[in-house]
């Protein structure tokens, strides 16, 4: 497991040329957008980014990410832990003209700089790869609603207020009380 820190930021074109190979670790806190939809600031973001050029002399980044972090359940809204795995190639482009005449096995990385920033990178394929809804096996949900049902307070019975529109149906024409 990596510990090292990602860099920050890279020129994608002076590492293409290169075929430069990038790895490093990141945390939750690191990443506000991807943070904002976790349970909790718990985790280790492994990524491994690759730099390259295709024979049609187009600058790539592959993307491989692993990682360890908690999400909520769905059904019970506890938090669960769960493995997150991304992989994707994407033709890094300076335009939207130039992201739509790419071929379709390629995802565009718009970039309006010389120099991509990678948390960012990172962060977008994470936000991707998070599956809509998460759940625990349907027998640790059901322990755990048992237990939240167990514990709610029994409601009192209310009390019958007079409807505040009777007053309305006085007004309708032709029902007189």
């Amino acid at each position: 497991m990596l510990t090292d820190p990602l860099p920050t930021t890279l020129d994608v074109r002076k590492a293409a040329v290169r075929g430069v190979s990038i790895s490093g670790a990141l945390k939750p806190l690191e990443l506000q957008r991807f943070r904002g939809l976790l349970a909790s600031d718990d985790g280790v973001i492994q990524a491994h980014l690759a730099f390259n050029r295709d024979e049609e002399g187009r600058y790539l980044v592959t993307v491989d990410i692993e990682a360890d972090v908690s999400v909520t359940c769905q059904r019970c809204l506890e938090p669960m832990p769960t493995t997150l795995q991304a992989s994707n190639t994407l033709a890094a482009v300076w335009s939207d003209e130039q992201a739509r005449h790419l071929p379709k096995h390629l995802d565009p990385l718009i970039l309006t700089e010389e120099a991509c920033v990678l948390r960012d990178l990172v962060e977008d394929e994470l936000i991707l790869s998070l599956p809509p809804y998460s759940y625990h096996e349907q027998a640790d949900c059901n322990e755990e609603l048992v237990g939240l049902a167990a514990s709610e307070p029994k409601q009192e019975q209310r009390e019958e207020k007079p409807n505040p529109f009777e007053v309305l149906a006085q007004l309708k024409p032709g029902e007189k009380h």
